[in-house]
C-alpha cells in the first residue's frame, strides 16, 4: 500500500506541474501594443505631467492626466458590468521639509479595484507612475512627455485593466495610477498608509517603472530580457526573526524576494521567449520606485521593469547637444516590447489572484538527521500543497514535490544542511500560492 500511495504521489506532483492553464495563454494573447501605444501618446500630449503642474486645463498639466485616466478605467468598468471601483486616493503635501516640492498640493492617484469572489481583502497591486519630470525636477511647467518614463508603465497598468477585467478571480486585483514618484514616492507612501489603515491584505506589489526601452546607453539593444528588482528581507522584520536567519538561513527569502521568484518561474512557464532577470537589489543602485514605500511598511513588492535604460532620454529636456539627442519622447518606447512586459504583469496578477492563501506557520526539522521534515497550518481553498528546495547558492525554487492535502511532510534523503526549502498551497486548478520560508523550527 505504501508503494501505491507513493507513486500516486508521484503522478499528481507530475501532473500539477507539467499542466498549464490556458486561461493564462489567453491572457498574454489579449495585450494588444497598439492600445499601450495609443494611451502612451495620449499622456505625452498632456505636455507635462509634473504633480505640481495644472490642475485646472482640460488638455495640459497633471489634472488632465489623472481625469483622463479615471475615465478610462471609469470606461473599463462598463465594459464587464461595473466590476471596477474607480475613486482617487489624495493626501497634501507641503513645502516644509520637502525640497522636491514647489509649492503645497494634493498628490493624487487613481485606483481602480477588482474585488475577488472568494478572497475580497486579499489584494494584487500593479502601479504605473502618471508623473513625469524635466531636468530640473522643480519646473513644472516645461514640457516633459515622460514617454517610457513613466507613461508606458502607466499604459501597461491600463491594459491589464483591460484584459483582466473581462476574467473573475477569487482575490482582489487592484490598477493604479501613482503621483509624485519624481518627488519623493509621496503617492506610494499614500497608497500604502491606506491600505494599512483599510486593514488590506497585500500579496504583492508590482510597480512598472519604465518598461518601453530596449535600446540602453551601453548601445546593447534587448528586446526579451526586463529586471525584477526585490529587497532580500522586510526592513521592519524582528529582531527575532534577524537572529534566527543567522542559524537557519534565509537571507535572501523575505517576502519580496519570493514574489520575485513567483513572477521569474510563472513567465518561463508561459513566456519562456522572455528573459526574467531577478536583481537582488531593493531598486537601481541609489534610486528608488513606488514598491519602496510598500516595502518600508512590511508588504511584498518588487519592481518589473526594462533591462537597459538609456539616462538621455531620462529626466531630460528637450533639446540636442554635442550630437546627442535628449528627452523622453515617444520615439523610443517600443510598444512591442511594453506589450510582453505588460503580459508578464498580467498573467502573474492572474495567477496569484487564482491561487489560494499561501500556508501559515510553517515550520521545519531534521537536525542531524537524513531527512528533512515540514509542519504546516492548512489554508481554506488550498487542494493540496508543494514543498520547494533549491541548493543554498540557487536564486531559484529547483525542485519540487507535490504532497497533497496533508500538513506535514518528511523528504527522505535530503539533508537539511544542503538545501533551502519552502512551502506553497495549490488548488484543483494547479494555481499555487507564493512560496512560504519557514519561519519555525521544530525538534522530534
Amino acid at each position: 500500500m505504501k508503494i501505491i500511495v507513493t507513486s500516486l504521489l508521484v503522478f499528481s506532483s507530475f501532473f500539477l506541474s507539467a499542466q498549464t492553464n490556458q486561461k493564462l495563454y489567453h491572457i498574454i494573447d489579449a495585450v494588444s501594443s497598439e492600445r499601450i501605444k495609443q494611451d502612451v501618446q495620449t499622456l505625452v500630449d498632456f505636455g507635462t505631467r509634473n504633480t505640481f503642474s495644472d490642475t485646472i486645463s482640460n488638455t495640459k498639466g497633471i489634472g488632465a492626466a489623472r481625469r483622463w485616466i479615471k475615465s478610462e478605467f471609469e470606461t473599463i468598468s462598463k465594459g464587464c458590468n461595473n466590476c471596477l471601483e474607480v475613486f482617487y486616493q489624495k493626501d497634501f503635501v507641503t513645502k516644509k521639509n520637502n525640497n522636491r516640492v514647489p509649492h503645497d498640493a494634493w498628490v493624487v492617484n487613481v485606483v481602480a479595484i477588482q474585488k475577488g469572489t472568494k478572497y475580497p481583502n486579499r489584494y494584487i497591486i500593479m502601479s504605473g507612475d502618471i508623473d513625469s519630470r524635466a531636468s530640473d525636477t522643480m519646473d513644472f511647467t516645461t514640457d516633459a512627455p515622460g514617454a517610457n518614463d513613466n507613461a508606458s508603465g502607466m499604459a501597461g497598468t491600463m491594459e491589464a485593466a483591460r484584459v483582466l477585467s473581462k476574467y473573475k478571480f477569487e482575490s482582489s486585483v487592484v490598477y493604479v495610477g501613482l503621483s509624485g514618484e519624481e518627488q519623493g514616492l509621496f503617492g506610494g507612501a499614500g497608497l500604502a498608509k491606506y491600505a494599512q489603515e483599510k486593514k488590506w491584505d497585500i500579496i504583492g506589489v508590482f510597480n512598472n517603472d519604465m518598461i518601453g526601452n530596449i535600446k540602453g546607453v551601453d548601445g546593447v539593444i534587448d528586446n526579451r530580457t526586463f529586471r525584477i528588482f526585490s529587497e532580500p528581507v522586510p526592513p521592519n522584520e524582528t529582531e527575532r526573526a534577524r537572529k534566527m536567519r543567522r542559524f537557519y538561513g534565509g537571507e535572501v527569502d523575505g517576502i519580496s524576494r519570493q514574489l520575485a521568484r513567483y513572477v521569474h518561474k510563472t513567465t518561463k512557464t508561459y513566456m519562456p521567449e522572455m528573459n526574467p532577470m531577478m536583481v537582488y537589489r531593493l531598486d537601481r543602485f541609489g534610486r528608488g520606485g513606488h514598491h519602496r514605500p510598500f516595502n518600508d511598511l512590511g508588504y511584498a513588492g518588487i519592481r518589473i521593469m526594462e533591462a537597459h535604460e538609456n539616462y538621455t532620454q531620462q529626466h531630460q529636456d528637450i533639446r540636442e547637444e554635442n550630437g546627442i539627442k535628449y528627452g523622453d519622447v515617444i520615439e523610443h518606447v517600443n510598444f512591442d516590447y511594453a506589450k510582453k512586459l505588460t503580459a508578464v504583469n498580467a498573467i502573474n496578477m492572474a495567477s496569484l489572484a487564482s491561487a489560494p492563501p499561501a500556508p501559515n506557520n510553517v515550520a521545519i526539522g531534521g537536525v542531524v538527521a537524513p531527512a528533512a521534515k515540514f509542519k504546516w497550518d492548512k489554508v481554506n481553498g488550498a487542494k493540496g500543497y508543494k514543498i520547494y528546495w533549491r541548493n543554498t547558492t540557487s536564486p531559484t525554487w529547483d525542485h519540487s514535490r507535490y504532497v497533497g492535502d496533508v500538513s506535514e511532510f518528511t523528504l527522505e534523503g535530503i539533508v537539511i544542511d544542503n538545501y533551502f526549502f519552502g512551502i506553497a498551497s495549490v488548488n484543483e486548478n494547479g494555481f499555487e500560492s507564493v512560496v512560504v520560508f519557514p519561519n519555525k523550527v521544530f525538534r522530534d
